[in-house]
């Protein structure tokens, strides 16, 4: 009776009472909103860096309802700790303010003056400081975009000027390619082909405006080769004007009756428009010479003559053959490249004679190559058949290794650049073997001068393949910075191994990267000397 008594009057009236149930179930849900993982400190092998996991096994119930989830973590040395718990935001922690206890997502910002790396992060929803991550500090992210800013601006400058100059060199290009080359005399050749004409110009121009022979008078012989001599002519451009301004000076490569095939491979080597270079012989016209019974080839005329009689009437500076062999190896290259400088393709060409007595030396004392006689055309479609007919062919002296053993790579064309590369080596080391800049002049030798004048190619084995023999590169030469890049240069083109040998293109750039100590030298070696050469009817032109 007491209990009931109890419960009418006491208990009763509450229980009817709404507030009490709404009390009750909103103070049961509040304490359950709060769920966090709760481990205290505990080892971890989180590394600070992304996002990590909590290795934390214990959910806990927050005791105030006005508690979130915390996460710390620790480095010191090689002591790394999570520390997992319930705070109320209200009060400091650690001497902290959780400023970011509304967060979804427990981010980890770093405190600094803790003498550890220490970490802190709060968050309001369940369990949300079970999965830690880790972002840069503001700070430290402006710190990284100043250090960044002026590399990206130095990078753009560089992209962009670096995208001017190509702009600029390819218009430039094209404005050479548009203009053409360089005109000889304002000759201008037009190729036409001359087959079944009678008598005729293989090039009209506006020398020549028709198939008409030139009017040219043969002056003094200057050259005598295998198949061919070469006079220094006159042409005269018409009878309106006086003799004295009537005439131009040319060459003259005259081959006898017998000799229509020699004349007939160079004339076709000419004939391509894209063999046109500062450092090739600049071709004018080719004409069959029914009642001489002769084929002429009519080119530019250089009054230095050949590199080979250059240097025997000349010691140069390092200057000059700087300029000698630059132009020597970029005269190479354009033979070898199959594009222009222009960018448009081409056939390549070898050689196969390079020597000194077949390179000229213009009043600029820059190369240019001639006599394409027997000069081949590296087209792909040649087989096999094609390039073996093409037999062992050049001047003994300047053989390569392969050509003199026959054994060249036919499967692959490059072998013909490699065996001219070659031949290039042994004309620069002439080249610098008359350079003041090497101490002690001797008289001008060709290589292997130990040879006879001539020698067979039985006696280039001997020395070349037998004794691994190579002209002499003195201890003396190499005192001078830019002859010693030469030097090694010369050595990587005449190695036995055709395929180590560089190009002739690498061989010019090694050049081009040289210039700088030219221009150091104060070419104060290359003023104008006296020349010392032959009278002009005895100044070799190349053949």
């Amino acid at each position: 009776l007491n209990m009931l008594t109890f419960y009418i009057f006491y208990i009763e009236p509450f229980l009817y009472q709404p507030s009490f149930f709404h009390l009750l179930l909103e103070s049961y849900i509040v304490k359950l909103s709060r769920l966090c993982k709760f481990c205290d400190v505990r080892a971890t092998s989180c590394m600070g860096v992304k996002s990590c996991k909590v290795e934390c096994g214990i959910t806990s119930i927050c005791p105030d309802k006005q508690d979130v989830c915390v996460s710390i973590w620790r480095k010191m040395d090689d002591n790394i700790t999570f520390d997992t718990f319930c705070h109320n935001p209200a009060h400091m922690l650690h001497g902290l303010v959780l400023e970011d206890h509304n967060n979804s997502k427990c981010e980890m910002k770093e405190v600094k003056g803790r003498g550890s790396q220490f970490f802190i992060c709060s968050c309001s929803e369940d369990e949300c400081n079970e999965n830690i991550f880790f972002t840069l500090d503001s700070q430290v992210v402006e710190i990284i975009l100043v250090s960044l800013v002026p590399l990206l601006v130095m990078a753009v400058i560089v992209i962009t000027s670096f995208y001017c100059y190509r702009v600029y060199r390819q218009r430039k290009a094209s404005s050479r390619c548009k203009r053409g080359p360089p005109d000889f005399s304002d000759a201008r050749a037009i190729i036409i082909d001359d087959e079944g004409s009678d008598s005729s110009s293989t090039h009209a121009n506006n020398l020549n405006h028709n198939m008409e022979l030139l009017p040219i008078e043969l002056d003094v012989l200057v050259g005598k080769g295998r198949f061919a001599e070469v006079y220094k002519a006159k042409l005269k451009q018409g009878c309106s004007v006086s003799e004295e301004q009537g005439f131009e000076t040319v060459a003259i490569k005259i081959f006898p009756y017998e000799e229509y095939a020699s004349w007939k491979n160079e004339k076709e080597i000419f004939s391509d428009a894209d063999l046109r270079h500062d450092n090739v012989l600049h071709f004018l016209t080719a004409e069959e010479r029914k009642v001489q019974r002769q084929y002429w080839l009519i080119t530019a005329y250089h009054p230095r003559g050949n590199l080979q009689e250059f240097l025997i009437h000349h010691v140069i500076s390092w200057h000059d053959l700087w300029m000698l062999g630059r132009s020597l190896a970029l005269g190479v290259a354009h033979l070898h490249s199959d594009h222009t400088t222009c960018g448009r393709y081409k056939v390549a060409i070898a050689h196969r004679d390079i020597k000194s007595s077949n390179i000229l030396v213009k009043n600029d004392l820059t190369c240019c190559l001639c006599d394409f006689g027997l000069a081949l055309r590296l087209d792909n479609t040649l087989s096999v058949d094609e390039l073996a007919n093409s037999g062992q062919v050049g001047t003994a002296r300047y053989m390569a290794p392969e050509v003199l053993e026959s054994r060249i790579n036919l499967e692959n064309i490059e072998s013909f650049k490699q065996a001219d590369v070659y031949s290039m080596a042994l004309v620069l080391w002439e080249i610098i073997s008359r350079c003041n800049a090497i101490g002690e002049v001797k008289e001008y030798e060709p290589p292997f001068g130990n040879l006879r004048e001539n020698p067979c190619v039985e006696s280039m084995k001997d020395s070349v393949l037998r004794d691994r023999g190579r002209p002499e590169i003195p201890n003396s030469w190499i005192n001078h910075t830019g002859i010693q890049v030469v030097c090694a240069s010369i050595d990587e083109c005449w190695d036995h191994d055709p395929e180590a040998r560089l190009t002739a293109q690498c061989v010019a750039e090694r050049f081009y990267d040289m210039e700088y100590l030219d221009k150091l030298s104060g070419r104060s070696d290359s003023e104008e000397k006296p020349v010392v050469c032959l009278h002009s009817t005895n100044a070799l032109h190349g053949i």
